[in-house]
């Protein structure tokens, strides 16, 4: 055995310092069991988390004390928790203010074990997901006007509060999602990020028809189904050359598709770019019509190289999205759409987070990763 030493830096997670002891390689499912992870009673219980500790080196399993929810808050057993292309920016460092250690994950579902003063509406028993958006000011312009996916002051699960790469995960019970007792964890945890993102940014394309997805990955392959069932068409575009990744996308419904380094065989009203390749800016402004957008729909992008300006003008757009909002929640839970979506993922036991992660950054994945405690 080997004990986990607190550091000063472990303090960033109030109720989260580090103790007791644990074997150097993950438990089975029954060690987790007596760890008490189940939370029959959360006090003196202690949690499980896949935890980056500094800055370029891989995730590290560590025994937790177990956080009890403060007023506002709700705990989860964490039942699943997708693996996103943000998780990766985070522990690759490519985010701004990274607070380490850090426990990545933000397309979690579990169930209520602790409910917290204040919250009326949540019971232990319930289901709830975990979006990225953890917490907002709800007084600055931005939330005032409707916009509190720009709030200068907002949190985010993962990234400036613990995420879900655990047993166990603390939610201001006022910003995770309501989902029904039989709504499938595994299945679900996709659409909490790379569903409500994609979802936002098809939106902004407004009545756009042809539909261009660069970077063919978990948000394209939910979003290619939206399109589909709104009858768009769905252009697809993966790495070239990937031909396994293209089959998938015909599967799901794409009219055409190629290579990124291909053009469409006709002008897109929008294209949708996943990928952070900010190369693909102006080879999307290229594929659109006149008056066409390009929409960025990640967090994190390399470089946009410069391009010529006729490729811009004749009123073609650049827009981002930005997070997402409760009100994108509500109502894309609530949608026809959502109900119709079939996600496709691959499964991975906590202790694997690292190669979930790896098979990621790969392009080794069909749909998305999810992690199962």
């Amino acid at each position: 055995m080997v004990r986990i030493e607190t550091t000063p830096s472990l303090r960033v997670y109030p109720g989260l310092s580090a103790t007791g002891e644990m074997a150097p390689a993950w438990p089975a499912r029954g060690d987790l069991r007596q760890a008490g992870s189940p939370c029959t009673g959360v006090a003196g219980d202690t949690m499980l988390a896949m935890v980056q500790e500094r800055a370029g080196e891989p995730l590290v399993p560590r025994r937790l004390a177990m956080p009890s929810p403060s007023r506002g808050e709700v705990l989860l057993r964490v039942e699943a928790c997708g693996v996103c292309r943000t998780d990766l920016h985070v522990v690759d460092d490519e985010l701004p203010h990274i607070a380490r250690p850090v426990i990545p994950g933000h397309e979690c579902v579990g169930t209520v074990i602790a409910v917290g003063a204040g919250v009326d509406d949540v019971r232990e028993g319930d289901r709830m997901g975990v979006p990225w958006l953890a917490g907002t000011c709800q007084r600055c312009e931005y939330c005032l006007e409707g916009r509190e996916n720009l709030c200068d002051r907002a949190t985010f699960t993962g990234y400036t509060r613990p995420g879900g790469f655990a047993t166990h995960v603390i939610v201001n019970a006022a910003y995770g999602v309501r989902l029904t007792a039989d709504a499938d964890p595994v299945a679900t945890a996709p659409l909490l990020c790379a569903g409500l993102i994609g979802w936002r940014a098809l939106e902004k394309t407004d009545r756009a028809m042809r539909i261009g997805l660069y970077g063919f990955g978990a948000a394209a392959h939910i979003v290619a189904q939206m399109a589909v069932a709104q009858r768009r068409t769905v252009f697809a575009f993966t790495r070239p050359g990937d031909t396994a990744t293209q089959a998938f996308a015909r599967r799901l419904g794409a009219a055409w598709v190629g290579g990124s380094d291909k053009m469409p065989p006709e002008p897109l009203d929008a294209a949708l770019l996943f990928a952070p390749d900010g190369s693909l800016v102006p080879t999307a402004l290229r594929a659109v019509r006149k008056g066409g957008k390009v929409v960025c729909a990640g967090i994190h992008m390399s470089d946009i190289p410069s391009f010529p300006y006729r490729w811009l003008w004749e009123e073609r757009e650049i827009s981002s999205v930005a997070n997402l909002t409760r009100d994108d929640a509500r109502r894309f839970f609530a949608s026809s759409v959502c109900r119709g979506i079939r996600t496709t993922t691959r499964t991975y036991p906590l202790s694997a987070a690292n190669q979930a992660l790896a098979d990621l950054r790969n392009g080794a994945l069909e749909g998305a990763a999810v992690l199962v405690p």
